[in-house]
């Protein structure tokens, strides 16, 4: 599958109209997929009912990674083995760094805890200023 996923500091700076030329490509090509944390980060993160309506109108046209029960399986155990190297991630941005990892596409990101992830993993990344 081609595409990229696109964690959440991407949206935001995107929403805030700074996004990264990266991010902007993908969006306008169609090839940005959402994964449920990050429409869920972005969706309970609206400030109103009508910021709400947009965000949920931008993302409800967007592929979204059908997650199994073994992706968050996976998620779980990426977490696990960070730990065990000493990187402590959050339960959100292991399924969303897993999310990538499942679907074999770039994650674009300016969130500095998926480098610490990609240092342990086959993680690809994109940074904010490509």
């Amino acid at each position: 599958m081609s595409g990229a996923v696109a964690d959440t500091s991407e949206w935001v700076e995107y929403l805030a109209n700074r996004p990264a030329p990266a991010f902007r490509q993908w969006l306008e090509s169609g090839g940005i997929i959402l994964t449920p944390v990050v429409a869920l980060e972005l969706t309970s993160g609206a400030r109103n009912r009508e910021e709400q309506f947009v965000i949920e109108d931008l993302l409800g046209d967007l592929r979204m990674h059908e997650c199994t029960f073994h992706h968050w399986a996976r998620a779980g155990e990426l977490r696990r083995t960070l730990r065990a190297k000493g990187v402590s991630v959050s339960s959100l941005d292991a399924q969303v760094a897993q999310s990538a990892l499942d679907l074999d596409v770039p994650l674009l990101t300016r969130d500095a805890v998926f480098w610490k992830i990609a240092a342990h993993t086959s993680l690809k990344l994109t940074s904010p200023i490509t």
